[in-house]
């Protein structure tokens, strides 16, 4: 029997993956996609971890339990009157199991009308034109598959602590944080970062009392200090126990109970919990990726070393999403590094702008952000001016009952070009589209400002952040209020 030989094998079907292998066939590429994910029932469910468990099932929640929280604490201001509210946590992951389902037969119809070979299985590359698949069910069936040329997509997976061994449903990652049907009523989680702040806020707003244990003395490093700051302020107010500095030491369970004992600056302490979440960061999927035989280069943590153009150390292999360092892990990173590397191999190069890559965290409000920092342009010696404008002089935001947070560009002082927007407020995710669209075209605060925005809307925020730079902001109260 014939070895099945493709133009193009990507191993690993999640954001950056399954986009390499659509824009691929799109170009007229011979493509095959091998993917090991399956569902409670050992289906194949494509998408990775993005899809299955994580962003989309945290977000699928994070909706969910704004909902519920709306209706038990905002609604008697709207003047409108409910009965007895029902929380049913179950449904609510019925609802989340419905729409990765959804999505996933979404990209399956793409990959059948593009006439992408799916195989589920392991993929572990043999030679750098040979992959051998691995059955999930026995791992002593496998076969061999060749191309030209190899995609590896694996992503990443929640790191593990010593700290918090994993103990059934007492100690637990972030995916089975997400399938959680009841409301813990005491829950802990290590990291004060993206993740353990969604998932935080998710429970908080069921109904738990929610510790987030951070190591770093300073919350959310990645943004601007003065939206972390405010974001600190605003997340305390809601009820987020979030207790910086502290270093778990260990955790043990007894009597259906976590406890967990860490220090900080203060000593030694004890928390008596029902859970706890490890939400401490992710690592690269790259053990068991590559045979023994193979000198795929590495480094300490991992990841796969690449150039430029996602090339690795071994001729027609290409590395793209969370398995190197080129560029931040997130998923539209790696669906741009995925379309790139496809596009290259057709004879196409159209490189990244690793510099305008925006962030988002989904809370509530939510914080975006893109380029740079202050604290960076300080560190630079960079002249730079700062805009700003809250959401608390926002007409759209005010009538909405959403007047947390602020919109803040800084500009380089002498060309006026916008050097980073950083937004923490109500769709600050969508916001911040026309940030990096206006700094993809090396856009002024100027030509922010002289842009036409409807009024009222939420977007009006980033226009009058673009006019304070010069002081020329009409609805700004005369009083600074952020």
């Amino acid at each position: 029997m014939s070895t099945p030989h493709y133009d193009v094998i990507v191993i690993g079907a999640g954001p950056a993956g399954y986009v390499a292998a659509i824009r691929a066939a799109q170009l007229g590429l011979k493509v095959a996609s091998i993917d090991d994910w399956q569902d409670a029932q050992g289906r194949p469910s494509l998408g990775g971890t993005f899809i299955n468990a994580g962003c989309i099932s945290s977000m699928t929640l994070l909706e969910s339990a704004r909902i519920y929280h709306t209706l038990t604490h905002d609604l008697n201001e709207h003047g409108i009157q409910v009965g007895d509210i029902q929380l049913d946590v179950g449904k609510m992951i019925d609802r989340k199991h419905k729409t990765i389902a959804l999505l996933n037969q979404q990209i399956q119809a793409i990959f059948k009308n593009l006439n992408i070979d799916c195989y589920h299985a392991h993929g572990k590359l043999i030679s750098n034109h040979q992959i051998e698949l691995v059955s999930l069910s026995s791992q002593n069936t496998s076969s061999v598959l060749e191309a030209e040329h190899i995609i590896l997509a694996t992503g990443s997976r929640p790191i593990k602590l010593d700290c918090a061994p994993h103990c059934h449903d007492l100690i637990i990652n972030i995916h089975q944080a997400l399938n959680m049907t009841e409301v813990p009523e005491r829950l802990g989680i290590i990291g004060a970062g993206i993740i353990g702040l969604e998932l935080g806020e998710i429970w908080n707003r069921l109904g738990s009392e929610v510790i987030l244990l951070e190591a770093q003395e300073n919350f959310l490093t990645a943004p601007d200090h003065q939206i972390a700051q405010e974001a600190y302020l605003i997340f305390c107010q809601q009820g987020l126990d979030i207790r910086l500095g502290t270093r778990v030491i260990s955790s043990q369970v007894a009597n259906d109970r976590v406890i967990v004992e860490y220090e900080d600056s203060e000593g030694t302490h004890t928390l008596v919990l029902d859970k706890l979440i490890v939400a401490s960061g992710r690592q690269p999927n790259s053990d068991k990726l590559v045979s023994d035989e193979i000198e795929l280069l590495l480094d300490e943590n991992g990841f796969v070393h690449v150039d430029e153009n996602c090339c690795t150390s071994l001729p027609g292999v290409y590395a793209i999403g969370d398995l190197t360092l080129l560029g931040p892990m997130l998923a539209h990173k790696g669906i741009e590094e995925g379309i790139f590397v496809a596009e290259y191999i057709a004879g196409n190069h159209n490189p990244i702008n690793y510099n305008v890559i925006p962030s988002v965290i989904y809370t509530d409000p939510e914080i975006a952000w893109v380029g740079q920092t202050e604290q960076a342009l300080k560190a630079i010696g960079e002249n730079y001016n700062v805009g700003l404008f809250p959401f608390k002089a926002s007409a759209r935001a005010l009538s909405m009952g959403k007047p947390e947070g602020f919109v803040k560009i800084i500009t380089q002082a002498e060309t006026d070009q916008i050097l980073g927007v950083h937004i923490i407020g109500h769709q600050a995710s969508d916001l911040i589209a026309e940030a990096v669209l206006a700094m993809e075209f090396s856009a002024s605060a100027e030509d922010l400002a002289r842009t036409i925005h409807a009024h009222p809307t939420i977007s009006e925020a980033l226009h009058e952040a673009a006019l304070s730079i010069a002081n020329r902001s009409i609805h700004l109260p005369p009083q600074k209020i952020y």
